[in-house]
């Protein structure tokens, strides 16, 4: 590899492409690049899963600038595999143990290429109103696969979305449940507001509090135990929600989780929700990758309860065949979040929008710009039923 000096141009003897996308030069490199991750696969159970190489291993194989020259796929795929697959741990490996293994399939592959052959910004309805569309659709399939309240769906009064993660969603929740509260009880009043959780519970709930604005002080993290399986105890969450009233706090936000990292713990979503409706919480549940399993009907039990829940989001990139990133938020109130995340400025106003006919995806989020990812989640569906 060449780096960026200011020296006169060398002969370039790398393939001749008329521009950014030479469509005879990418089917040629895209077949190559096929082939070079189908090896990949084939041999996948040759490399040790966990990387050996040391901090800082890369900046020594690697020029110190950019090369000033183009350089041909040829040399470019053999620097991968010479020094980028040395520094992987390699998350698909059959002997990957660790986390949520075995999130490829042929579907997702070839999915995630559309997304990023058509690179559209489905930031509006009109920016691709198939983007749209097909995201409402695949997302009240999968949520009727969950046999979820239709009061999730677009086909009841609620919704859906695909977030990339599962710390987006909570984001986007727990910024709906502050504003619904602070209206009631004055924006002044944010350093009363409480968030609860397990000690169990993912960390991605304690970071989504700080961005939202929560006290660090006014964050729980229930102390669970052995006698109910690490499950949080609703009498527990009961006797801790009455202490914070006492002292002037604000309940406001409780996240219930379904199979949580460590220990797989399954908390009761019944007796939570009815606790948290008592006291005007917004109940969040994560199954990010416990809930694929509830689309089986033996396993659909473990939910049981959520029609007392606001929220509930899955990530299909963990168990569901889709790869990283797919993560699906249902919400039983949509314009909770459009009220917390819209912002309108004229350069993205339309007549669809102000028809109020259709959905517009960046006001359930926190970004903007936003990938066509449920063409993706379209195909795993359609491909493996």
């Amino acid at each position: 590899m060449g780096s960026l000096k200011f020296e006169p141009p060398q002969e370039n003897n790398s393939a001749d492409m008329s521009g950014p996308l030479d469509l005879v030069e990418f089917r040629r490199q895209g077949h190559m690049m096929v082939d070079f991750i189908a090896d990949y696969y084939q041999k996948i159970e040759k490399h040790p899963v966990l990387s050996q190489v040391q901090p800082c291993y890369l900046k020594e194989r690697l020029p110190e600038s950019a090369p000033y020259n183009p350089e041909p796929i040829e040399t470019i795929l053999q620097d991968v595999q010479n020094h980028i697959v040395p520094g992987l741990t390699h998350w698909q490996s059959p002997n990957h143990f660790a986390y949520f293994p075995a999130t490829i399939s042929t579907a997702g592959f070839l999915g995630e290429m559309l997304t990023t052959g058509f690179n559209v910004v489905g930031f509006n309805w009109i920016a691709s109103p198939a983007a749209t569309e097909l995201e409402t659709i695949v997302m009240d399939w999968l949520g009727d696969m969950l046999k979820l309240p239709t009061s999730f769906l677009f086909s009841g009064n609620g919704g859906g979305v695909l977030q990339g993660t599962t710390c987006e969603a909570i984001v986007c929740t727990m910024a709906a449940a502050r504003d619904q509260m602070l209206s009631q009880i004055g924006r002044e009043n944010i350093g009363k507001l409480v968030v609860y959780g397990s000690d169990q519970t993912h960390s991605t709930l304690q970071k989504a509090s700080q961005i939202v604005g929560i006290h660090p002080k006014n964050f729980r993290a229930i102390e669970t135990t052995k006698s109910t399986s690490f499950a949080l105890s609703p009498e527990v969450l009961k006797s801790t929600v009455c202490s914070d009233i006492e002292a002037g706090l604000v309940p406001l936000f409780l996240c219930a989780t379904i199979g949580t990292t460590a220990v797989t713990a399954v908390d009761p979503l019944g007796p939570l929700c009815d606790v948290a409706k008592e006291h005007g919480m917004w109940v969040h549940v994560d199954v990010a990758y416990a809930g694929s399993a509830c689309i089986c009907p033996e396993f659909r039990p473990f939910i049981d309860g959520v029609e007392g829940a606001d929220s509930f989001s899955l990530n299909p990139h963990k168990w569901l065949f889709a790869n990283l990133d797919c993560c699906c938020l249902w919400v039983k109130n949509p314009s909770a979040l459009v009220s917390s995340l819209s912002t309108n400025p004229e350069y993205l106003r339309n007549k669809a929008t102000d028809s109020k006919q259709v959905v517009d995806y960046k006001d359930w989020q926190i970004a903007l710009s936003r990938r066509f990812r449920a063409i993706k989640l379209w195909l795993v569906l359609r491909s493996y039923g």
